[in-house]
Order: C-alpha cells, then sequence, then structure tokens
C-alpha cells in the first residue's frame, strides 16, 4: 500500500531505519559537518555585521550626548 502525502513526520521517521552502522556513521559525519558550516555562517557573516550595527549605534548615542553635555565630569560620570 503506498503512503499517502499525509502521512506525519514522526511516521515517515519512525519508518526509516539505517540499514548499517555506515550509514549510521555517514549520517552522523553529515549532521557534523552541516553544524560547522552554520557555525563559520555565524562567526565570518553574522557577528561582524551585528558588530559593525551595534558600534554604529553606540557611535550615534556617545555622540549625541557628547553634544548635549560636553566633556566635563557629566560626560564621564554619567
Amino acid at each position: 500500500m503506498p503512503r499517502s502525502n499525509t502521512d506525519s513526520l514522526d511516521d515517515v521517521l519512525s519508518q526509516q531505519s539505517y540499514e548499517s552502522d555506515d550509514d549510521y556513521r555517514l549520517a552522523q559525519q553529515e549532521w557534523e559537518e552541516s553544524l560547522h558550516q552554520l557555525q563559520q555562517l555565524v562567526s565570518i557573516v553574522l557577528l561582524p555585521f551585528f558588530g559593525k550595527w551595534l558600534g554604529r549605534r553606540w557611535s550615534q548615542w556617545a555622540y549625541a550626548r557628547y553634544l548635549r553635555v560636553g566633556l566635563g565630569k557629566s560626560f564621564l560620570w554619567g
């Protein structure tokens, strides 16, 4: 009996099994490689972008504060 298109994900995953340890090791290796690629994406693309955005926001706030209070004690100590 062919499976219908309305099978739930749990049903499909429970029917799927690994035929050997080699298949399991290959799936585990691909999973770890995907996690490594995701980690590289975060560290190479997202963190610098977020840091640049945060730095620009901070500099705008600092400059507005400088214009408001100047470089006296109130600027340094709040």
